[in-house]
């Protein structure tokens, strides 16, 4: 088994639909960004020694920190920002792809973000910075297979 700090389910599909079901529970926005926040602060701890320009996403109004490893088989994705809902919304991403194969994230869009009415929620800046993100991860399964 992993010691992958997310409930693995056996796919990314799997697990984007166990996201739906989880931000189903909730009837109105403030309680979903609370639980975003409260995700994000589930993020496994990320040392300060990568918080470096080398390791900074692009394109995220929030500071945002990316640090891959890997191979073809299995990428794993640590990733940490100073914002409470972004780290939310990084823990959400890092669920869905970390531990997963290259060809697993190439073949799986993100479908979660609109299904659960995150793309109409954010702001331009964090929507932009959440596509920066998914944008990463996707480029570095591609460079990996």
């Amino acid at each position: 088994m992993t010691d992958s700090p997310f409930p693995l389910e056996p796919s990314p599909a799997q697990a984007q639909q166990a996201i739906r079901e989880e931000f189903g529970f909730f009837g109105d926005w403030s309680e979903r960004y609370q639980y975003l926040i409260d995700l994000g602060r589930k993020l496994p701890p990320f040392p300060e020694e990568w918080k470096t320009e080398e390791h900074r996403l692009r394109g995220c109004q929030s500071m945002v920190w990316i640090v891959p490893s890997g191979d073809a088989r299995r990428l794993e994705f640590a990733a940490i920002s100073d914002s409470a809902i972004v780290s939310g919304l990084v823990y959400l991403a890092l669920r869905v792809y970390s531990g997963r194969s290259a060809r697993e994230i190439l073949d799986t869009p993100a479908d979660y973000i609109a299904e659960i009415g995150l793309a109409k929620h954010l702001s331009p800046t964090r929507s932009n910075g959440l596509a920066a993100l998914l944008a990463f991860i996707r480029d570095t399964a591609q460079r990996a297979a």
